[in-house]
């Protein structure tokens, strides 16, 4: 009898184990994302208890900065050309430059610092410097001028600015307004003899290196301002998202999330004052110990020798970047490299598999997110086009949805009790991220207006508060999201957000410009729209496209230039006076089906009549934008 209790034991044991075995197979045919989801649920859990950690007792970015100081002094941290600064150096070089700005800018803890710099290792010194004095940094595109610059610096309440070398010229055009202001401007250089502008590389050089007190920044908490980006919006001009040190953490997080290693070397060449560069990029760098090979700005053609010359593992993009090194000539080294992770957002479908198929297999980590947004998503699992994986402990922490959307009456879509619909899976909708305790948002410094704009009220019940990501986005049966377009006046091009009202204002100011109506078209094969503009002409007036040309080509970046321009003799307008962009945007720039007239920026030529053997030659990729 007790053979026979063995022998059913031994087949019990045979068929546990055999389950057991075949378990994980099953859940694979069922989920083939099962070990990707586990891999996120493991890393989501590690970040949660950190971020708990650092709210119960504060630790900024900068406190990891110097905690990596002591654990590697002597590793490299930054790479820039020719040059490679350790740990340690960093630490030394932001100490000088923080006593040169406490003895000749009389910083103290809460103040705000605008800085206007390129990609340098100059940027990130400052703005350890100013962490170290518990001030606030505010990231300046360097490609503003005039009137928004001047917006940009005084929406945040700068009492500094500090500038490169290379930007004298921009900040020289509005100093008669620092002036008047009491602004303290320094510049980047040994010796300036403009008045009013003060040279800081001299004063940087006499300090000492020596560590400074903490007690300088004893007062900085977890709800702090850590700095201010800008992000363009519908005002017409950019909006200064505040972003607090618990957001600063999140982004750092991401490349944890990517599976960035501390033996990684991570190529930047996206500009720093954006949050992509600073946020995932450096801060993400700083999280996880790694080190960094900065280039002043993207190049195609360096951007394989670079990776090569500096032992590259980890890229960072937007779309643009990986269309344009896919558009590169092909060489026999395409291959030869030793990346393994790309980090970004905006990459096509067509492009994303194009770009594997030509460089090797590059773990493609696509993400989404707004810099001033309490929401994000990361595609973990792979799938191409998708921008993130829904994953069951985000859910519990962030609250979000995708709820019907009327791009007619540009709202949201509300049922008979006042709530909002949510869409279910594979269609189209709004996300909206529910604004609480662990989800908050900061909103945009001196502009309450805008910053409740963002806001959603009474979504699914009475009294609860959404944040609007003014992002149109799918799910697919598997939980992937996928991004499909921008609501509202604002469109994207090469990486940037342009303000359709900020264009139109900049139009009327020509003197033969009566209206303006701009908004962005799609082009074949390029991500993104490029921007176009419908002008009503002032009466007995002509169009100068060398005259128009001048004037953007002074007051606006290249990425933000109207690049086609139409004529109409009246704008057609909604019955609540709102200019119509949806059908002039469909209807694009064919000449052969518009009858307007239509004109094509030429770069230092103008704008110059728009031809059917011009559309082609766009149309077919033969003429670059």
């Amino acid at each position: 009898m007790s053979d026979i209790f063995l022998l059913i034991k031994e087949m019990l044991a045979y068929i546990l184990c055999t389950a057991l075995a075949v378990l994980p197979i099953l859940i694979y045919f069922r989920n083939p994302y099962f070990l990707k989801d586990l891999y996120c649920t493991f890393i989501s859990i590690y970040v949660g208890i950190r971020l708990s950690r650092i709210e119960k007792k504060f630790y900024s970015i900068l406190d990891r900065f110097l905690d990596k100081v002591a654990e590697h002094p002597h590793k490299k941290f930054i790479v820039y050309e020719e040059s490679s600064y350790t740990y340690s150096q960093a630490d030394r070089e932001s100490n000088k430059v923080a006593r040169a700005l406490l003895t000749h800018a009389h910083l103290k803890q809460g103040d705000t610092v605008a800085l206007f710099l390129g990609n340098e290792p100059w940027f990130v010194w400052m703005w350890l410097a100013l962490s170290k004095l518990g001030c606030t940094a505010s990231f300046l595109n360097v490609n503003i001028r005039s009137k928004s610059l001047l917006h940009c610096f005084s929406c945040c309440e700068a009492k500094v600015l500090i500038a490169g070398a290379d930007l004298q010229g921009a900040i020289e055009e509005v100093l008669p307004t620092l002036k008047q202001q009491g602004i303290l401007v320094f510049i980047l250089r040994e010796h300036c003899h403009v008045d009013c502008i003060e040279s800081l590389s001299d004063k940087i050089q006499m300090e000492s290196d020596e560590p400074l007190s903490r007690q300088l920044r004893a007062s900085i908490n977890i709800k702090s301002p850590a700095v201010y980006i800008y992000t363009s919006g519908t005002t017409g001009l950019p909006k200064a998202a505040v972003l607090k040190h618990k957001r600063v953490w999140r982004g750092s997080f991401l490349l944890t999330f990517a599976g960035v290693r501390s033996d990684d070397v991570i190529y930047i060449n996206l500009p720093l004052y954006h949050s992509a560069a600073f946020l995932i990029g450096l801060c993400g760098t700083i999280e996880r110990g790694t080190t960094v090979v900065l280039r002043s700005k993207f190049s195609a053609s360096n951007f394989w020798n670079d990776c090569r010359k500096y032992n590259v593992t980890v890229i960072q993009y937007i779309g643009e970047v990986m269309r344009y090194l896919c558009n590169t000539p092909k060489r026999d080294n395409d291959k030869d490299h030793k990346v393994r992770l790309a980090v970004g957002n905006g990459i096509r479908e067509d492009t994303w598999v194009e770009f594997l198929e030509r460089f090797g297999n590059i773990c493609i980590r696509e993400c989404y997110g707004a810099t001033e947004g309490n929401v994000g998503f990361i595609n973990y699992g792979g799938k191409v086009g998708a921008v993130g994986r829904e994953h069951f402990l985000y859910k519990m922490a962030c609250k979000y949805a995708l709820i019907r959307f009327d791009t007619e009456k540009e709202e949201p879509v509300r049922d008979s009790r006042g709530f909002c619909v949510e869409v279910p899976r594979g269609e189209t909708g709004l996300l909206v991220a529910k604004i609480g305790k662990r989800t908050p948002f900061s909103g945009y410094a001196k502009d309450k207006q805008q910053t409740d704009k963002k806001k959603l009220r009474d979504v699914f019940e009475k009294g609860d508060m959404y944040f609007n990501s003014g992002d149109l986005l799918k799910i697919d049966d598997e939980g992937f999201l996928f991004f499909q377009d921008r609501i509202g006046d604002t469109f994207r091009w090469k990486g940037e957000n342009v303000a359709t009202t900020e264009v139109a204002d900049h139009l009327l100011a020509v003197d033969f410009v009566e209206e303006a109506n701009v908004y962005g078209v799609k082009v074949p094969g390029h991500e993104g729209r490029i921007g176009m503009a419908a002008l009503k002409l002032k009466e007995n007036m002509d169009f100068d496209g060398k005259a128009l040309y001048q004037h953007v080509k002074n007051y606006l970046p290249s990425y933000a230039r109207p690049r086609f321009v139409r004529i109409q003799d009246a704008l057609v307008v909604t019955s609540t006076f709102k200019q119509m962009k949806v059908k002039l945007a469909e209807e694009g720039f064919n000449p052969a089906l518009i009858k307007d007239p239509l004109f094509y920026l030429e770069d230092n030529k103008g704008y110059i009549p728009m031809t059917q053997e011009l559309f082609n030659c766009i149309a077919e990729g033969r003429l670059r934008l």
